[in-house]
């Protein structure tokens, strides 16, 4: 095991060679395992999603913010109680700063779930997305992305399981027919040497996996040990992959869930960069998973209480980060979650 003194780089792990020898198979889930836990990010290629997808979604991810404000506020996150659709730079917040970014954020395209007075908050969650009249092709063309990135990050995630010698389906049933999967598309402005370069502030990632699809500008920083931070500079067809903090409680803090943050652009240019965020079902409570012996001593505990209700419950966790990145839509559509008895309320106390 690297000390973290010595990793000045992201490590490459290439998914294809879950397809090659029994070697490359076993070299690949050694290597795996390896960077989950000793940096918990890394760079994956040969990841099976065409190089011209992932053009055409960055080439519509221009477009869409190249629109006019109208078009885009017309698709505004603050008409949608499942936090769903666009935001101005500055509209969200990280560790209580503005982050200094415009993004619109997708989720899976589904129907309203039908609510009672017993409904939890979080079943507030599900719903349909906004998208804009405009660009016609973009609805097509992200859900189609957004399931093929489901796919090869639940192949992924079978290989985690085999890597921490864990049954091939042991996070199976977290995700069932209806994961959580979640689509960010994020334009960095730049910025004058005396504004905020908060693009976004240091933060964990809440859900199991994360990826990123980076344009040419570099800005996306990781926190290898405590203030140190090296950069993840951009790769062709190359997706940055890092672990969110429900696989490290999942785990026992056996992989390790990092604080990253992204540093804004210099004035006169500007950062392109879209996200997809692999989770459980909203309705899942995720296990400690029983991990071997001579990993399990090597497991630095979650960061957070491993017996705390709401890192466990999904739905919680998930709508308790929404909330706080939120405010303007947690005011509209969930004013009643501070008059609640529910896990939120007591956590939001603590």
């Amino acid at each position: 095991m690297p000390h973290t003194s010595d990793i000045t780089a992201l490590p490459i792990l290439d998914l294809s060679q879950l397809d090659g020898t029994p070697q490359q198979r076993q070299a690949f889930l050694d290597d795996l395992r390896h960077a989950a836990r000793d940096v918990g990010f890394f760079y994956l290629t040969g990841h099976g999603i065409d190089a011209s997808l992932l053009k055409q979604v960055q080439d519509h991810a221009r477009q869409f913010f190249a629109l006019p404000d109208s078009e885009k506020t017309a698709v505004g996150m603050i008409n949608s109680p499942h936090f769903r659709g666009y935001n101005r730079a500055a509209s969200e917040i990280t560790r209580g700063q503005p982050d200094q970014r415009e993004q619109f954020d997708l989720g899976a395209e589904r129907e309203v779930l039908p609510l009672t007075a017993d409904s939890p908050l979080w079943t507030r969650l599900q719903g349909p997305n906004q998208w804009p009249q405009a660009l016609p092709q973009l609805k097509p063309l992200l859900l189609d992305w957004q399931q093929a990135m489901t796919q090869m990050s639940l192949r992924l995630l079978r290989a985690f399981a085999q890597a921490l010698a864990l049954p091939e389906n042991a996070f199976d049933r977290l995700y069932g027919d209806k994961p959580n999967e979640h689509i960010k598309l994020m334009r960095y402005p730049g910025q004058s040497s005396t504004a905020s370069n908060q693009g976004v502030g240091a933060h964990k990632d809440s859900g199991f996996l994360s990826f990123l699809l980076q344009d040419r500008h570099a800005g996306l920083q990781v926190e290898i040990e405590e203030g140190r931070w090296i950069d993840a500079l951009p790769r062709d067809n190359t997706l940055v992959v890092n672990i969110g903090e429900l696989l490290e409680l999942a785990t026992n803090g056996y992989l390790r869930a990092t604080v990253h943050r992204v540093v804004s652009p210099p004035a006169g240019s500007e950062r392109l960069s879209i996200a997809f965020f692999l989770g459980a079902q909203l309705d899942a409570v995720v296990p400690l998973y029983p991990l071997p012996a001579v990993l399990l001593r090597e497991a630095r505990g979650p960061a957070s209480d491993p017996l705390n209700p709401l890192f466990r419950d999904v739905g919680w966790n998930y709508l308790k980060g929404r909330l706080r990145s939120h405010p303007d839509v947690a005011q509209r559509f969930y004013a009643d979650a501070s008059n609640t008895s529910t896990p939120l309320r007591k956590t939001a106390e603590a």
